[in-house]
């Protein structure tokens, strides 16, 4: 499963605009537990960044990040 996750690079004074995305793939038996991987794991390797949001993304959603965005998997 392969999860978009939303950050700032600081937990000091957050701010909307400066909100990033990350993206992370985890083997996992459900979206719940593949979340709480993926918000273990980049915290663990980046504790300063603040994690707001971790989302599954569908096929679809994936084919579109990987056409529209500058996709990357982020490796650990």
């Amino acid at each position: 499963m392969i999860y978009k996750v939303f950050y700032q690079e600081t937990k000091v004074s957050p701010r909307r605009e400066q909100t990033q995305a990350l993206y992370v793939e985890v083997d996992a038996a459900s979206e719940l537990e593949g979340r709480i991987k993926v918000k273990e794991l980049v915290e663990s390797k980046f504790p300063a960044y603040n994690v707001e949001f971790v989302d599954l993304l569908s096929d679809k959603h994936l084919e579109y990040e990987k056409e529209h965005a500058d996709f990357k998997l982020t490796e650990f």
